[in-house]
């Protein structure tokens, strides 16, 4: 999430809004359990164990703090999709179950002009608020059948209709009409996939959650500085690999100033949201609970019940790493003059093939791209001397013509990574076959104009890889 950019925002009809600060109700026990919706996000944000020992105090009833009326809660499916927990035994999914999770930051100037903290601070105050503009958005799907969760990423600045209102910015509908609407924006881009539930948190709630879990270990893939003091907001961060508290996490996480805009977030949020699934396995989250409880609750806000809740996070819990599949919503940034301001312009072909293949919404053939037509990117993370071009003879002697030599990665990496960019597994797995090395990810931090992305790791040069050194030059 990333400070909002009013002057490339659309200028939709405005709806008079609450107070920003306001009374909020006093909770029910079941709400204490609200951390876990985090842990959609971050997929697998505590084991199946301390589900189990959760069970105990779970109910069916949505954990809201907005009200929808009867015509909104309609868009989201009523339809059953946990079992009911019995003799302590963690609920489990009965079907694929596809939740819109909205990441939002709300501003003093965002909700009233005249907010008594604006006054007395001086600017632009965060509010503890879910009416506002969405910085995130994120559609994951569930599915006990194929065992995998998808998460694909929307961007913020997506041009596309939104009922009711025209053609605006997708952040836009959750501020114009909150997740109802949002949802049906959603579904209308994404071929029509059906809305189960949703989940909106706040730049606080995700600031305080990674706190309280200890921190999360990452690399920083540049030095990133900004500064804007009508929000005080402030990033200094340093590249390498390094170890993160809340606040300086949500400078990364919210960073969008450099080449790749809004893109090179949603880059930056996969990276953070896999190294928190990996790292929030650890037993130690488990002795933070307490922490985790007490200041997420009211960061929150979902249809979800604590059952279901349960049943989410417990099957993420036992996903592999090779089965959580990140992807981004296909499509190009419109070009300087085309519109008033700044957009991602949905690619409808794209996002049809795609949601075929990971969402079961219409027909896809899994047949690879041919060798000619596959755009290959590399990125060589080694620092070998010529590991680079190197591989790209290997790959063209291989029938691949369309190759491009990218920047190095900044990351060493032990293992080499070939990225599936817009989804293609089965192209990025024949090339998996034609290097006889590496691992296949899906996902959307390699080269954004690429199908497939590889980030070359040390094991080209190891074992019976074919990507060898070249001779060293004799000395006389």
């Amino acid at each position: 999430m990333q400070g909002s950019n009013r002057a490339n925002q659309p200028s939709p009809p405005v709806k008079k809004y609450k107070p920003a600060l306001r009374k909020v109700a006093r909770r029910t026990p079941n709400q204490r359990w609200l951390w876990l919706v985090f842990g959609l996000v971050g997929v697998a944000m505590i084991s199946a164990t301390a589900g189990a020992l959760l069970a105990v105090t779970m109910a069916s009833t949505p954990l809201m703090q907005r009200k929808l009326s009867a015509e909104e809660a309609a868009v989201f499916s009523k339809g059953t999709i946990s079992t009911s927990s019995t003799n302590l035994q963690l609920p489990e999914l009965t079907r694929p179950v596809n939740i819109l999770v909205l990441g939002v930051k709300v501003l003093t100037s965002d909700i009233s002009d005249d907010h008594p903290d604006r006054t007395r601070l001086g600017y632009d105050a965060l509010v503890n608020s879910f009416d506002g503009l969405t910085d995130t958005m994120l559609m994951l799907r569930f599915d006990p059948a194929t065992k995998r969760v998808v998460l694909l990423s929307i961007p913020r600045d997506t041009r596309l209709p939104i009922p009711g209102y025209g053609t605006e910015k997708i952040n836009a509908a959750n501020k114009l009409g909150g997740p109802a609407l949002t949802a049906r924006t959603t579904s209308e881009l994404l071929n029509g996939v059906g809305v189960d539930r949703y989940v909106t948190l706040n730049v606080q709630g995700v600031q305080a959650l990674i706190d309280a879990l200890g921190g999360v270990t990452v690399h920083v893939p540049k030095d990133m500085k900004y500064r804007d003091d009508s929000q005080h907001f402030y990033v200094n961060l340093r590249a390498g690999k390094q170890h993160l508290n809340g606040e300086q996490a949500l400078q990364l996480l919210r960073f969008r100033y450099d080449e790749n805009g809004d893109l090179g977030r949603i880059q930056r949020q996969q990276m953070v949201i896999r190294a928190l699934s990996e790292q929030a396995l650890n037993p130690a989250t488990v002795a933070r609970l307490p922490k985790i409880l007490s200041i997420i609750q009211s960061h929150i806000d979902t249809n979800l019940s604590v059952e279901e809740l349960v049943a989410l996070t417990g099957f993420a819990a036992q996903i592999k790493r090779s089965d959580m599949q990140m992807l981004i919503v296909p499509g190009r940034f419109s070009e300087q003059g085309e519109y008033d301001a700044s957009y991602w312009l949905p690619d409808e072909n794209r996002i049809a093939a795609m949601m075929a293949q990971y969402f079961d919404i219409g027909y896809q053939s899994s047949s690879p791209l041919s060798p000619h037509q596959l755009r290959i990117s590399i990125q060589d993370s080694t620092r070998q001397r010529n590991a680079a071009q190197l591989l790209e003879n290997k790959l063209r002697s291989a029938g691949y013509s369309n190759i491009l030599v990218d920047l190095p990665y900044t990351e060493s990496l032990s293992t080499t990574r070939i990225i599936a960019q817009q989804g293609d597994r089965a192209s990025a797995e024949t090339v998996q076959r034609s290097l006889g090395f590496g691992e296949v990810r899906i996902e959307g931090t390699g080269s954004l104009d690429s199908d497939v992305t590889i980030q070359l790791g040390r094991d080209a040069f190891q074992g019976n890889s074919q990507v060898t050194q070249p001779p060293a030059q004799n000395v006389n």
